[in-house]
């Protein structure tokens, strides 16, 4: 039996805050205003493609500024998502091109990051921050005017990249730490003119790092985002920028699983440990490389063409690139659980390649932005077009290769890049090695049109309403041994909101209608491989909730319930001879809960960042009884919350001093969940804190994570250890 785990075709930096604070050159402001400027939510022009305020905005989101990343010494947009309220990691960058960036989890749905600026932007490996300004978290369904195709159920992340500012500045740092961790990174800004209307920024970084299991385990990131502005005229803007990243990685170990361990008497993975399943133990050599690479080329021209009219066209190129090993476990028994008295337990190691695999994605979007009255009425409105055209070029080869006890004394460093190699060398001798590969080609043309209105009634009430027609155009390819035939679907998406601020600028009550569908394309329906065209998946979201913004913005909270329902899913029934997902389209899914998010500097010096969570997702129609009424085995944990409290001297001798202590916590993930079979994930509290001192032109930091060096996994249907204990610390020089 072959059962390919092809989760994408099926399923700060350090640099110190002073010197980030001359992007809008405020290098005279104090202390405790560059903290609240930091840790206070900040109005977006992303949620709604235009200018609104936290408060007077119908949707959720969450924001991590790029001071509050480098005082917690975080290095990746995936380890900021720490900071955000109802977001659980679900699975770490593969850096395989196409779906290789890591996956998260969002009011019970899986979502990853994809928009870069509100375009279509992916990275498909460990994303590295240091150009980032913020990252943005749009909850609920968002295709209204982001589309179907980047965007999940449970929201849209986007991050917001640095920009050049009017002066010369910049610095630069060095950060080394636990398992062979060190770093090198630049942020260098200057005006190229004596006008100071073209403006340039370079943002670049160097990571090696080994892993908690084996320090030699080396896996190298480089990072380089030039970004150039030219101001044309007091109307007309210029802006490009350019990303490129490149990893060469040694894969973590992600285990599958061919049936539930409960089977045999084994919860959960704390179970599996106590049987002898090694946390701590690589069980790989450590010469599995894949190279990955991504060039994401971004322009935009913005036109002021009166004052309440503005036209923003944006080109937007993304492209990704993957080769080299992937390895992968299958806990299971030696029979592959063919023998029903075969209870010893242990791992099937496997591999799956790809092969100079590509994607590419090219967008092109035309905005325009009124901002006018109607009588007494100010409505401000966007109306826009994109064009989106994907083209997949991916080669995955796969094998399952070995069995291993995970118990005893054993040398497991065999299982290399020579053994893998000779194994995948002795299928193309036996003229086997094509049943064992997985081509994905094809191509997919995407149309939209969408409009949005936000319409003050009153000073204090307005509404929103926006639509969008998209149109997909998929133009038929190869998806492993068949060829996909060609399709068209196309759909609208609506959205409404209503604020209405009792208290003017300080508390508010909202609630919003948001839709999104997802054009699934052709689906096994049976054993021999027959296919057939599903219908969109569509779900409707219904929310309402409470913000605040006092004490002069000071204390900034939401509080929110959500019900989101899905039709149309489609769900796996069983597997093909070749180990293809069998599916039908029967599923109905609920997923509803509530979120409390806050942002507050509560006295001088003192700010905190928190946020809990509860999310109650379950199958509501299905053809599969053994699921109806249970959550799915891809939700994550119902209950999250997560903490950052944070203190810095603001004046007197240590001045610049700060110390700051955070943590998360997740219960109990079902990564099987049925009326015969639960096995959990457990439940965690993980700690992290750190420690920062600015003074002159220098700063230095220091931080420990999982200080209390807690055993915890994360997983999408799958359980991978995560990080132990590690400490780190950082010098930078600013200029």
């Amino acid at each position: 039996m072959k059962i390919i785990p092809l989760c994408g075709v099926a399923l700060l930096s350090s640099t110190l805050s002073y010197s980030q604070e001359t992007d809008t050159i405020q290098t005279k402001r104090s202390i405790e205003e560059i903290i609240v400027n930091t840790y206070i939510k900040k109005d977006t022009e992303y949620t709604n493609k235009m200018p609104l305020r936290a408060i007077e905005n119908s949707q959720v989101y969450s924001s991590v500024d790029r001071v509050a990343i480098e005082n917690q010494l975080i290095f990746s947009v995936d380890d900021a998502y720490r900071n955000v309220t109802g977001l659980q990691k679900m699975w770490n960058a593969t850096n395989r091109s196409g779906d290789g960036g890591a996956y998260v989890n969002l009011r019970g749905f899986i979502s990853n990051n994809s928009l870069r600026d509100g375009l279509v932007a992916p990275v498909s490996g460990t994303m590295d921050a240091i150009n980032i300004e913020k990252v943005e978290v749009l909850k609920g369904p968002s295709a209204a005017l982001y589309g179907s195709n980047m965007t999940s159920y449970g929201g849209v992340i986007n991050r917001v990249t640095k920009k050049p500012f009017e002066e010369f500045g910049g610095s630069v740092s060095i950060a080394g730490g636990s398992y062979n961790f060190y770093r090198a990174q630049a942020d260098i800004n200057s005006p190229l003119t004596k006008k100071k209307d073209v403006l340039f920024r370079l943002n670049t970084a160097y990571t090696n790092e080994g892993n908690f299991q084996n320090t030699d385990a080396k896996s190298k990131y480089f990072a380089l985002a030039p970004s150039l502005s030219w101001k044309v005229n007091d109307r007309v803007q210029v802006h490009a920028e350019y990303e490129m990243f490149e990893n060469k990685t040694s894969a973590e170990q992600n285990i599958f699983f061919i049936f539930s361990p409960s089977n045999l008497g084994y919860n959960s993975m704390k179970d599996l440990e106590d049987i002898g399943l090694q946390y701590k133990n690589y069980y790989t050599g450590t010469d599995l490389i894949n190279t990955g690479k991504v060039r994401n080329l971004f322009g935009q021209v913005t036109y002021q063409i009166s004052k309440g009219i503005k036209s923003t066209t944006a080109i937007n190129n993304a492209y990704s690139y993957s080769n080299g090993f992937n390895p992968y476990f299958y806990l299971t028994t030696a029979s592959y659980g063919a023998d029903p008295t075969d209870e010893t337990l242990g791992l099937y190691r496997g591999d799956q390649s790809t092969g100079n695999s590509t994607q590419r994605i090219f967008q092109v979007q035309q905005n325009f932005n009124f901002d006018f009255k109607l009588g007494s009425l100010r409505n401000r409105l966007i109306v826009g077009g994109d064009y989106m055209r994907t083209k997949n070029d991916q080669l995955f080869y796969y094998g399952v290769i070995d069995f291993v006890p995970f118990t005893g004394d054993m040398d497991y460093t065999n299982f290399n890049a020579a053994y893998v190699t000779a194994y995948y060398d002795n299928l193309r001798e036996n003229g086997t090695f094509d049943a064992s590969t997985w081509p994905l080609k094809n191509k997919l043309n995407t149309y939209s049109f969408y409009a949005s209105d936000v319409l003050n009634l009153t000073e204090e009430l307005n509404v929103m309403a926006s639509i969008r027609y998209e149109k997909n155009d998929f133009l038929g390819g190869i998806q492993g041994s068949s060829e996909t035939p060609k399709y068209s679907q196309s759909a609208w998406s609506p959205k409404f909101g209503v604020v209405y601020e009792f208290v003017k600028d300080k508390i508010s009550v909202f609630g919003n209608y948001q839709n999104s569908f997802t054009s699934n394309g052709y689906y096994v329906v049976d054993s021999d491989g027959n296919t057939a065209l599903s219908d969109p998946e569509r779900a409707n979201q219904w929310e309402g909730g409470l913000k605040t913004s006092l004490l002069d913005g000071r204390i900034n909270a939401t509080i929110n319930y959500y019900n989101i329902a899905v039709k149309n899913t489609l769900q796996t029934t069983g597997y093909t001879t070749g180990g293809i997902a069998i599916q039908d389209q029967a599923g109905k899914l609920k997923s509803e809960g509530f979120e409390l998010e806050m942002n507050a500097y509560l006295v001088k010096g003192f700010s905190v960042i928190a946020g809990l969570s509860y999310n109650n997702s379950k199958y509501t129609e299905t053809t599969d009884n053994t699921v109806l009424d249970r959550r799915p085995n891809t939700a994550s944990s119902p209950w999250l919350a997560n903490f950052y409290a944070n203190y810095q001297f603001v004046d007197g001798p240590i001045k610049g001093l700060g110390f700051g202590v955070g943590g998360n916590y997740a219960n109990a993930n079902r990564i099987f969940n049925t009326t015969s079979a639960v096995f959990e994930l457990p439940s965690y509290f993980v700690m992290n804190a750190n420690a920062f001192y600015d003074f002159n032109k220098f700063r230095i930091a220091l931080k420990g994570d999982n200080l209390t060096n807690k055993h915890y996994w994360i997983g999408y249907t799958t359980a991978n250890p995560q990080k132990l204990r590690n400490i780190v610390a950082s010098f930078s020089y600013k200029f």
